[in-house]
């Protein structure tokens, strides 16, 4: 691991994948600012400590939440929904109903939106692997993606992008905001991978939670959950054949110029 990315990550107490994308290059010869965007896994079990130092130290004013329905009801209000000075927003990137609960009386292991999903995924998805889920995210929930990166453009200080495990919907979000604002496709896919070097901490801490442990099997190779460059490659590929990169995808669902301006003005140097 380089210095540069060495430097990049944010140890806390209570989550292990966070992560400055400040420092990434854009093809132009600009770069990514650091203390603007922080993408970072479950934020659930954060300590006091962390709160404060992303609060007071790293001046974070907005929380996007990608989690689904059935997670945030499960884990219960986070630690930075308690800070009146940071926004946060959940925004899904599945399709679901407007209210869910799950009460703490449910026996078992809590069933998530996506551990039927592969039985119903075309076979060109199957083949697409992984790709083919990030595909989905942008299909069903464009309005999610949209909301997250006007959120990021429209906050004073930093904001965080998070999932649960802040490698797969975490990091679709940050990659298409990325691309938005010029990162080189090699940055892009970088970061992207960045996360494989935290697999074992993250998976430990899902498996040690009521709402993840039933959809991870204990026998599994870490190196399955770890992030693959051709991942992320194939979905950037599929934008650009498709709508011309991920700003086209942007402007085909509602993004602005207006907005474009705001997110390159909030990220970069």
């Amino acid at each position: 691991m380089s210095e540069t990315e060495t430097a990049r990550w944010i140890e806390l107490a209570g989550a292990a994948n966070v992560r400055d994308v400040g420092g990434l290059p854009t093809s132009n010869g600009r770069s990514v600012r650091a203390g603007r965007l922080v993408r970072s896994d479950n934020l659930q079990c954060l300590s006091e400590a962390d709160v404060r130092h992303l609060v007071d130290d790293l001046q974070v004013r907005a929380v996007a939440d990608l989690r689904t329905g059935v997670e945030v009801a499960s884990e219960g209000p986070g630690p930075m929904t308690r800070e009146p000075a940071v926004r946060v927003e959940h925004l899904s990137l599945f399709p679901e109903p407007d209210h869910v609960e799950v009460t703490d009386s449910d026996d078992g292991p809590v069933v998530l939106p996506w551990m039927d999903r592969d039985k119903e995924l075309a076979d060109d998805e199957r083949r697409r692997d992984v790709s083919g889920v990030y595909r989905r995210y942008l299909d069903q929930r464009p309005d999610s993606v949209i909301a997250a990166l006007r959120l990021i453009a429209g906050t004073d200080g930093a904001t965080i992008v998070h999932c649960a495990a802040g490698k797969d919907r975490t990091g679709v979000v940050v990659a298409i905001a990325l691309a938005e604002v010029g990162v080189t496709p090699d940055a892009i896919l970088a970061d992207y991978v960045l996360s494989a070097e935290r697999v074992e901490a993250i998976i430990a801490r899902l498996m040690s939670s009521r709402t993840y442990a039933g959809d991870l099997a204990k026998d599994e190779p870490l190196d399955k959950h770890k992030p693959k460059r051709a991942t992320m490659e194939r979905l950037l590929q599929a934008l650009d054949d498709q709508y011309g990169g991920a700003p086209g995808w942007l402007r085909s669902h509602g993004w602005t110029e207006g907005d474009a301006t705001a997110l390159r003005h909030k990220l970069l140097d």
